[in-house]
């Protein structure tokens, strides 16, 4: 009876390329994910410099006036007059 079981462990084929690099890929998409919800979670403090220079405007900057709301083109224009009937 010990004769007839076949301990030998069961053939596996070797992984191909493409399933290697699928299963790599993965991994490094996952290392990226947790790294940006990290970056979200964890806030890094400012240094006062870059506290310093995002308050004075820079010396290259163009100050821009802000544009008036253009009218939205799905609005019909206000009637100036009533029809008279």
């Amino acid at each position: 009876m010990a004769s007839d079981l076949d301990f030998s462990p069961p053939e596996v084929p070797e992984p191909t390329f493409l399933e290697n690099l699928l299963r790599y890929g993965l991994f490094l998409g996952a290392i990226f994910q947790l790294i940006c919800v990290l970056a979200i979670i964890i806030p890094v403090p400012k240094s006062r410099e870059a506290e310093a220079e995002s308050s004075e405007p820079r010396s290259g900057e163009v100050t821009r006036k802000p544009k008036a709301a253009a009218p939205s083109a799905n609005k019909r224009p206000k009637k100036e007059a009533k029809k008279k009937r």
